[in-house]
């Protein structure tokens, strides 16, 4: 029994007009992954500039080189000085320096008085012994050495020393004129006149040598000895004996 083939009917699900649209399963702009879920949108690339650092070799600044060069001389200076120290320190324990030194023996007034213009001329002959200490030095004295001799800080008369050569402990006994002008010399004068008085009148002698050292063979540089004697006399009478009453001398030296 065959059974009529009827007409078949497509059904089509109903659609209402009026109710809202559903919203679409995966945004605009997104994608489904493998497993059907929605994957996450791509963020946009974004394009920085990373600057990159040039490095620029400094040139040498000339204040460098003057540094080492003052440094290199400083060091040099340095060590110049400690070999000269060294040196000079050998010298003294092996020479044992020592100042030579002076003796007044004897003072003369040849003129003393008063000219037309009232300055004081003065005429001294003084008899100097120079001694040598030292056993191992000698000593040239070299032109250009002076004597005075000086009353309240005023310069009477100078002279100069001889030039000669001092050996090793040795004494030499120096005859030196002195002669001077000295202006003022009325108020001068009255004052000698009243110190002589009083039979104590001070005088200082002093001596400025410049003398060469002798180490052996070696002649060293030249130095200038200083002495300074105080001395008290008796009497400025000229042409009479003057009495030394007491003598001190100070010595020193000069580079």
């Amino acid at each position: 029994m065959s059974i009529p083939m009827a007409n078949h009917q497509r059904i089509h699900p109903a659609v209402d007009v009026e109710a809202p649209p559903t919203p679409p399963l995966v945004s605009r702009g997104s994608s489904l992954s493998e497993k059907g879920t929605p994957a996450r949108p791509h963020a946009p690339i974004q394009m920085r500039t990373i600057p990159i650092p040039v490095s620029h070799a400094n040139p040498p600044k000339n204040g460098t080189g003057c540094c080492k060069c003052i440094c290199w001389t400083i060091s040099l200076l340095v060590l110049l000085l400690v070999i000269v120290g060294a040196t000079a320190v050998i010298l003294y324990f092996v020479f044992h320096p020592k100042l030579p030194t002076y003796s007044i023996d004897n003072l003369n007034i040849s003129r003393l008085g008063l000219n037309i213009d009232m300055s004081l001329y003065a005429e001294f002959d003084v008899k100097i012994t120079a001694y040598n200490p030292n056993k191992k030095i000698g000593i040239y004295y070299e032109r250009g050495s002076q004597l005075s001799v000086w009353y309240s800080n005023t310069k009477l008369s100078d002279g100069s020393l001889p030039k000669f050569y001092q050996g090793h402990q040795n004494k030499t006994v120096l005859h030196v004129p002195l002669t001077g002008q000295t202006q003022y010399g009325s108020t001068l004068m009255a004052a000698l006149q009243q110190q002589q008085q009083t039979g104590q009148i001070p005088l200082d002698l002093k001596v400025d040598a410049p003398v060469s050292i002798k180490l052996g063979k070696l002649k060293l540089k030249k130095v200038r000895v200083l002495a300074e004697c105080s001395l008290v006399v008796d009497s400025l009478s000229a042409n009479n004996a003057i009495s030394i009453k007491a003598s001190n001398c100070r010595y020193g030296m000069k580079l």
